[in-house]
């Protein structure tokens, strides 16, 4: 065999992608290793894989070829590890999990500790990303996505339901009263999201939506912003039912609320065929019963 795995795994990920440094960010490692692997491999072989523009890649014919090849290849010899895992008593290996940030800080952190227990092999790489990922892109095994969801080649793996609260602190009700009614709500400072805007549609009878007085794309952000006193916000029960029961977060139009199913949904998402199943099953089995939606 003329090629390493390692730079076969280096090449795929610059084609997934799209360039070497989107690829290097992906590994962590520097451009120039994954430019002196790509380069390597196009020189053992003496062919050309991929055609470089100062804009872009493209693969040839002969690399789309080679590529296709190269990962199943690659998956085959995956599984093949995977396999003699199995035959240990726990799974094992690297299991990469992303998450939006304020689901990692109030639902993932405080569980780590008795996985790492319970699973000593598995390697978990937390990441944070406050939209839609693609897990191929990105080299994650298991997405948690809260929400509706669109994406038909994923299987979803249903965790529970975080059900939406309108929320201000004592605090901001103090100083500027609480909202009795719908209508009242243009009369009060709103903290929504800067993006996706379908967010900032509160679950209430014939709102529509909102217009921020300060906006951001994170939902932690969001929530400290509440809790400082600077308006009310729309927010999962997952990141503050410590806030609710404490105190420091008070409802809102309770009355006025409607259902929303298709927002409230949280499910963790990978592959059909991913094989890294028993280290993502393992996970999900573990964190689905502990968790506080």
């Amino acid at each position: 065999m003329l090629t390493r795995s390692d730079d076969l795994d280096i090449l795929l990920t610059v084609v997934d992608s799209g360039g070497f440094s989107a690829a290097a960010d992906t590994l962590n490692i520097q451009v120039a290793r994954v430019s002196r692997a790509v380069s390597k491999i196009e020189q053992q072989l003496g062919v050309t894989i991929l055609n470089r523009t100062t804009r872009r890649i493209e693969l040839t014919d002969e690399g789309r070829q080679f590529v296709e090849s190269v990962r199943t290849g690659l998956l085959q010899l995956q599984r093949a590890e995977d396999e003699l895992v199995k035959r240990g008593e726990l799974p094992q290996g690297r299991l990469r999990v992303d998450a939006a940030s304020p689901f990692v800080f109030h639902q993932l952190v405080p569980l780590m500790q008795d996985f790492r227990q319970a699973y000593p092999d598995i390697m978990l790489e937390l990441t944070s990303n406050e939209g839609y990922v693609d897990l191929l892109e990105k080299r994650t095994d298991v997405a948690i996505r809260i929400g509706k969801l669109n994406d038909s080649t994923l299987y979803a793996r249903p965790l529970g339901k975080s059900a939406l609260h309108i929320v201000a602190s004592p605090a901001y009700i103090a100083r500027r009263g609480a909202p009795q009614k719908v209508a009242d709500l243009s009369g009060h400072e709103l903290l929504g999201f800067t993006e996706p805007k379908a967010l900032n549609r509160w679950p209430l009878k014939g709102s529509e939506e909102i217009t921020p007085s300060i906006s951001s794309s994170n939902g932690e952000t969001l929530r400290q912003l509440a809790l400082s006193g600077n308006g009310i916000a729309c927010l999962s029960g997952f990141m503050i039912n410590d806030d609710l029961a404490a105190g420091r977060l008070v409802t809102l139009l309770n009355q006025d609320k409607i259902n929303v199913n298709d927002r409230e949904q949280v499910n963790a998402m990978y592959y059909k065929s991913s094989t890294v199943a028993r280290r993502i099953s393992a996970f999900i089995e573990f964190i689905q019963p502990r968790l506080t939606l």
